[in-house]
């Protein structure tokens, strides 16, 4: 049998554990004691009708986690589309800001990687349409084995025209795993969805890395919906998820327009909570004195209209 090939980061740094760091892990948690009764709000007034009629007006929906509804050049597009109410032995912290059934056809969908937060088969076959799947080199043989035909596999720095938009897959300093077998089998990364007129950078999940500067050297970012969340402990988390003072720092690479936070509050998958990483993402915007407007945080459930 063929050896799978393992993919791996940017200067080869390494990201996966030892058993010992995981044990050492579990022990320092018992200790802390987080309260998760503060969750993120749900938008008051969710646009659910405009949006299923929608089809002129360039949008952002934060579902949840990493999952938004894009809305651009006519298309309706997912990332990371998670509705699961579980994360492992985890209860979501909170519902999904839209229901599963009240979405349009999504005509896209664009996937980080195969964890079980960003890749969930179950949600994938309850979406309406048939859509398009952009994925990571390794991942389209675990779609195409569930009978889904149209799905476009991508290597770091590749681009792929559809539909007068661009889709560009980046790097991120990440690893992934679905089996005990299948470690780095497929790659990660973020997706940058460009049109004519706007374009949006889907970080997917990350830790802080070389290739913020390379990426925005490389493309024209406006939008960037930046992980913040699940960094707690750094010693053991920093490799693979980025803390909100170096989501900003990585921002400021990027040279983009807007950030919009991610990847926090929804489920409980390291030490911190989602309040706090807001907390400290606005902190650390008014350390640096950076234009409060280019900052949307976004309820759950709520539109940004481009």
């Amino acid at each position: 049998m063929a050896r799978k090939y393992r993919y791996s980061n940017l200067n080869d740094v390494q990201s996966i554990k030892s058993f010992a760091d995981l044990r050492r892990w579990q022990k320092e948690r018992k200790t802390k004691k987080k309260d998760l009764s503060i969750k993120i709000e749900q938008a008051p007034h969710k646009e659910i009708d405009k949006l299923n009629n929608n089809r002129t007006n360039p949008s952002i929906t934060w579902i949840g986690h990493s999952t938004f509804l894009i809305q651009m050049n006519g298309l309706n597009m997912l990332t990371d589309p998670v509705w699961a109410k579980r994360m492992g032995f985890q209860k979501r912290l909170t519902e999904p800001g839209i229901v599963l059934n009240d979405l349009p056809e999504i005509d896209v969908v664009f996937i980080s990687h195969a964890h079980y937060d960003h890749l969930h088969f179950p949600t994938i076959k309850k979406l309406k349409g048939e859509p398009f799947f952009y994925v990571p080199i390794g991942l389209g043989y675990a779609f195409k084995k569930r009978g889904y035909e149209k799905v476009i596999e991508g290597k770091w720095f590749e681009s792929f025209e559809h539909e007068n938009m661009t889709f560009s897959f980046v790097p991120a300093q990440h690893w992934t795993r679905r089996t005990l077998t299948d470690t780095n089998t497929s790659h990660w990364g973020g997706w940058i969805i460009e049109s004519e007129r706007h374009s949006i950078y889907f970080v997917g999940d990350t830790g802080y890395f070389s290739g913020f500067k390379e990426i925005g050297s490389k493309y024209n970012i406006e939008i960037v919906l930046m992980p913040i969340g699940a960094y707690e402990p750094e010693w053991f988390m920093k490799e693979n998820h980025i803390n909100p003072e170096d989501a900003v720092q990585a921002f400021l690479e990027l040279d983009g327009k807007t950030f919009i936070p991610m990847h926090y509050g929804t489920y409980h998958l390291a030490d911190d909570t989602g309040p706090e990483a807001i907390s400290r993402l606005e902190a650390e915007w008014q350390r640096l004195k950076l234009n409060p407007s280019q900052l949307k945080k976004l309820l759950i459930g709520e539109t940004y209209w481009l």
